[in-house]
């Protein structure tokens, strides 16, 4: 008796081993005719614009932190759910750093990109991706964060996966592993030191609640930014939340400054701000005190809600695309700060609060912006056609300079028309106000100014504000024109003030 095995079949291929004889020979080939025209269907391509293709993921992590040179593989399936072929027109990686990563597209090795990848009907196909990091490289050549896009096109279609891996040896936090870029850290009032002598790269958003976070002198704080779309709706994320119960401490020192910046750190990217988020200080957080600190580079640099305070002693903020402090019937103080470079106004204090500057310099560069803005109102609609005054409200600035390209550098809101009081003093400072004196503004400005300075744009002050040096001219005017204090008679460089001081941040030395 002959017989016919079919050892394997599958719409694409098939085995058939066979003895044959005449007696089964018609049954082979109606057989084999069958088979044929089943396999007929692969032929057939799907035509329409958008093919039903499924993802396994829409990012891919490495999370594998380097300390020394190595390489780490990763997968992603893509499925096909049509009853006909696909066609994918290219897989390919962007631009950006596309050297870290190397594909596997089902098998074919690829560098860059590959063409003409066909997926069977309710079939997949695997994409390995690898990447080998040396994190004793330059930041510049192997920065905190390496991304890139791996990109599937088919027909009028691009797809886009996230390729995201660690470049340096760092504190990363969170250390992703999914795809979740918030994390959550409380102590339970306690406290959090971040005391390693490695840098700490904030990717995504951090949220500390009931903790203090302490950061001591010298410490780097990396963030890296960007559009975030999760539960929470569509925002700016590399972010740094300090919740009500929860406070931030920065032991900086004038040697050994603690830091807040973007985690590109390229000469091209030093003075461009937006590209993180900032630090926000949750209504309720109190005692927030930051002491020698940098923070560039963010949209807003500190955001005080409500009912919140923070003290900062010679602090730099500065080079952000919004405020460099937005604050909102809160408490700042700030002792011998600069804050310089801002794209809207330096420093907003609205609905009212308590501030109180010693010895700041305020430089705002945005047209049309002020370095220092505040009102003693709050709206009830979107248009600010209605107001509610909030009888607390307090600025005290003394031995401080606001300038900048505008006639005003500063404007004072005031929703009594100075009816209700004074809701500010400026004691020795120097200023820029034209429109803000004008009937209908503020006339009485000077009502409550003491030893005030009304500057001029061609007065001279710093060294070389275009290249960010806001330390005082031989010339300047704000030489010897401040008044002693009893705060912390040390410059933001920790220079000892004189017997005569000078206002601003700086104290010049001869």
């Amino acid at each position: 008796m002959q017989t016919i095995q079919i050892i394997h079949y599958s719409c694409s291929r098939f085995i058939i081993m066979a003895t044959t004889k005449s007696i089964f020979s018609c049954v082979f080939i109606v057989l084999f005719s069958i088979l044929l025209t089943q396999c007929r269907v692969d032929d057939n391509y799907f035509e329409g614009d958008t093919p039903q293709l499924r993802y396994s993921l829409d990012t891919l992590t490495f999370d594998t932190v380097f300390t020394s040179v190595g390489s780490t593989t990763k997968f992603l399936k893509i499925f096909n759910n049509e009853d006909q072929r696909v066609l994918i027109d290219k897989i390919s990686l962007g631009d950006s750093f596309s050297t870290f990563f190397r594909l596997n597209v089902d098998g074919t090795a690829v560098q860059k990109e590959i063409e003409e990848v066909t997926i069977l009907p309710n079939d997949s196909i695997y994409i390995f991706v690898e990447t080998t990091i040396d994190p004793d490289q330059d930041i510049s050549i192997s920065p905190f964060i390496i991304e890139n896009w791996l990109q599937i096109k088919t027909g009028n279609k691009t797809h886009q996966i996230l390729l995201e891996a660690w470049g340096q040896n760092a504190n990363y936090i969170p250390n992703i592993q999914g795809n979740s870029r918030i994390s959550y850290y409380s102590c339970d009032f306690g406290n959090w030191e971040w005391n390693d002598p490695k840098p700490y790269v904030v990717y995504g958003s951090l949220i500390v609640d009931s903790c203090n976070l302490i950061i001591p002198a010298g410490t780097k704080v990396y963030f890296h930014g960007g559009i975030a779309n999760n539960d929470f709706g569509i925002y700016n994320d590399g972010l740094l939340i300090i919740r009500s119960g929860a406070r931030l401490m920065t032991f900086g020192s004038a040697d050994d400054k603690v830091e807040f910046r973007t985690d590109r750190l390229e000469e091209e990217y030093q003075d461009i701000g937006g590209q993180w988020a900032g630090i926000i200080l949750s209504a309720g957080s109190k005692n927030n005190q930051l002491t020698h600190t940098k923070l560039f580079n963010s949209i807003v640099g500190i955001r005080v809600d409500s009912s919140s305070s923070v003290t900062l002693n010679q602090c730099e903020i500065g080079h952000n695309s919004g405020n460099n402090i937005l604050a909102s019937h809160a408490s700042v103080r700030a002792d011998n700060c600069l804050f310089h470079n801002a794209n809207d106004h330096g420093l907003l204090f609205f609905q009212g609060g308590d501030y109180t500057l010693n010895y700041c310099t305020v430089f705002n560069e945005a047209s049309q912006k002020h370095a220092l803005l505040m009102n003693n109102f709050r709206c009830t609609d979107p248009l600010c056609q209605e107001e509610i005054l909030l009888n607390v409200a307090q600025g005290n600035f003394t031995n401080c300079i606001f300038t900048g390209y505008n006639e005003d550098e500063i404007w004072l809101q005031d929703i009594t028309k100075n009816q209700n009081g004074l809701f500010y003093s400026f004691d020795h400072c120097m200023f820029s106000a034209d429109e803000l004196l004008d009937v209908e503004n503020q006339p009485t400005l000077f009502e409550n100014v003491t030893e005030g300075l009304n500057q001029q744009f061609e007065d001279t002050l710093f060294i070389d504000f275009e290249s960010y040096d806001f330390h005082l001219d031989t010339f300047a005017v704000a030489i010897d024109m401040a008044r002693t204090i009893m705060i912390d008679q040390t410059d933001l460089d920790g220079n000892m003030r004189g017997s005569m001081p000078d206002l601003g941040c700086y104290e010049f030395q001869d």
